[in-house]
């Protein structure tokens, strides 16, 4: 049998009931999500179900990567709600993949971890199954596993076993929608130019959940925990310094009022320069290198090849005597006397973050 997996939280429990149901069958799992968005989030979730079926000991294949094709699919079916037509879509394209593989491989059935995901249309699933059935000859298995208690056990499933929690379904329109009613910034979709790993990134817990799988791999014992703190995103900033524009780095957990100001160099101590407005602290590249240990040529060096965020937080605390004062940290190449206009659009933000124990 030739089971589509949507995610290791779906499929985790459904495998297990699937393997219980048809103790004869040989399952093969098919990671098939174009739709999953970014590419980041994609490699997560794959390395979460490898994971998963290695507990299993179920054969995983991954199907291609054809995001492209499948935004023209659904092209002018953006703005729709989830579990309308741009969801039919999807369903339509991952089981239409789906047993075209079943087809090639000799497999005589197939299913969708879809079935158990809250957020998907069952009927529309069971419809597009045994339509595909008649097709191709290839008996679809339609199974409820949420009846009951069945949403339940899933959680403690997950939970036992230390999978990835997603906080949306994979979809670009699905996450902009549901950031936008929970009034949040869509940081899912930030990739720093300099391609530094952010607190509570994909990357970050793409990191994480490899760690959770070397722990697993050498027996030792751990936990996954979550803690709650003030995450930070820069948008956008420019420096410009007797009106021209300067090559400026950022540290983060800076911010000012209304995202503009201006003024002038009005007190200088141990390598601080202070600004005569918003409590912005300028500092030159060169004392930058001292507190951070570092030996950057120029600020381009440092906007491209930054330390790691921890890293940069233990500068901001030497300079504040406290990492996440809000007020701003800039590094120049030089510092002159001169008038200095700055523009820093940031976001703070509450936001949960995990971490291995």
């Amino acid at each position: 049998m030739l089971v589509h997996i949507c995610c290791a939280v779906d499929s985790h429990y459904f495998l297990e009931r699937v393997q219980e149901e048809y103790p004869d069958e040989t399952l093969v799992g098919f990671f098939y999500d174009p739709n999953i968005h970014p590419y980041s989030e994609y490699r997560l979730r794959y390395l979460d179900v490898e994971y998963s079926c290695q507990k299993l000991g179920i054969e995983l294949i991954e199907g291609p990567y054809n995001l492209e094709e499948w935004l023209k699919k659904v092209k002018g079916m953006e703005h729709l709600p989830e579990k309308g037509d741009r969801c039919t879509v999807c369903y339509d394209d991952r089981l239409d993949n789906t047993v075209a593989k079943a087809k090639e491989l000799g497999h005589d059935k197939f299913t969708t971890t879809l079935l158990i995901s809250p957020k998907k249309s069952q009927e529309k699933l069971d419809i597009i199954g045994h339509n595909l059935e008649k097709l191709h000859g290839i008996e679809f298995i339609y199974r409820d596993y949420k009846a009951g208690n069945g949403a339940e056990i899933q959680g403690k499933k997950v939970k036992e076993n230390s999978l990835y929690r997603q906080n949306y379904c994979g979809c670009l329109f699905g996450l902009s929608a549901q950031r936008e009613a929970q009034d949040k910034i869509m940081d899912e979709m930030f990739n720093p130019i300099s391609n530094q790993i952010l607190p509570e990134s994909i990357e970050e817990r793409l990191e994480l959940y490899k760690k959770r799988n070397t722990l697993e791999t050498s027996g030792e014992k751990y936990k996954i925990v979550k803690h709650r703190f003030l995450n930070y995103r820069l948008l956008s900033a420019r420096v410009k310094v007797a009106k021209q524009t300067v090559p400026s780095y950022i540290l983060p957990y800076s911010m000012i009022n209304r995202n503009k100001t201006n003024g002038r160099i009005e007190y200088e101590k141990d390598g601080i320069n202070y600004l005569n407005r918003d409590e912005l602290k300028i500092i030159s590249l060169e004392k930058f290198n001292a507190l951070a240990n570092s030996s950057y040529k120029n600020v381009k060096e440092l906007m491209y090849l930054p330390p790691s965020f921890d890293e940069e937080l233990q500068v901001r605390s030497k300079i504040l005597k406290s990492a996440f004062n809000l007020s701003s940290i800039i590094v120049l190449d030089e510092i002159i006397d001169a008038k200095y206009e700055i523009e820093l659009n940031a976001e703070t933000y509450d936001d949960v973050r995990e971490e291995i124990v």
